[in-house]
């Protein structure tokens, strides 16, 4: 008769370890503005009203403040998001994303920029994967403090151009009037959904449904 050893082992005690998912990385969404009420509501802070608005409509409240930038944590569904409005002033934005994206280690095609853009329609938007700064010194203090890089997505928000001679460096500083801020209201509605199809179904969905979006007034 065979007898088993009482330090017999089951051999459900010798299968493998169940692997370790890696944690994931979060999404950075950075708004470019210039901080202040001095600048609330003008052509060159439509990145922070639109980072705000997709906070908003996502409960996620920006009030911490580090990295010189507002910004906020939380989840969009299962997916992991910061959420960030540099307060350096335009000039200086990439001291902050560069700040940020070094500390969390953020993968660039995980950090996403939203921005005015005097080259597009008012009100227009534009997902592109990666891209110049295209003038635009907020974009350009970002790609120096990422060592150059240009490989990240950016949201473009139309502001129209300047009307007449008048200097763009005072058009962007300029507010909007009541027909403008309905139809920027509508384009944040746009990038709200924007932000969520990249997030959970990924880029080119999302690049597919904000560039043929139409606007109010295309719609109207």
């Amino acid at each position: 008769m065979t007898i088993l050893s009482s330090t017999s082992s089951s051999p459900s005690e010798y299968s493998a370890p169940s692997p370790v998912k890696p944690k994931r990385q979060p999404w950075l969404i950075v708004g470019l503005g210039n901080p202040g009420k001095k600048y609330d509501g003008t052509r060159h802070n439509v990145g922070f009203e639109m980072v705000d608005a997709i906070a908003k409509a996502e409960g996620i409240s920006m009030s911490t403040v580090s990295f010189k930038t507002l910004y906020g944590k939380g989840l969009i569904e299962n997916v992991p998001v910061m959420f960030a409005k540099p307060q350096t002033f335009m000039n200086a934005s990439g001291e902050s994303v560069g700040s940020i994206v070094n500390y969390y280690k953020i993968p660039l095609n995980q950090v996403l920029l939203i921005y005015d853009d005097l080259d597009l329609p008012f009100a227009k938007l534009r997902l592109l994967p990666k891209g110049g700064h295209g003038g635009h010194n907020g974009m350009r203090s970002v790609i120096n403090h990422l060592k150059g890089s240009r490989d990240f997505p950016r949201l473009r928000i139309g502001i129209g151009r300047p009307p007449g001679k008048m200097d763009p460096a005072s058009f962007v500083l300029r507010p909007f009037n009541k027909q403008e801020e309905a139809e920027l209201e509508f384009a944040y509605q746009t990038g709200i959904e924007a932000v969520r199809i990249l997030l959970l179904e990924g880029f080119n969905k999302s690049a597919t449904f904000v560039n043929s979006a139409k606007s109010m007034e295309q719609l109207g």
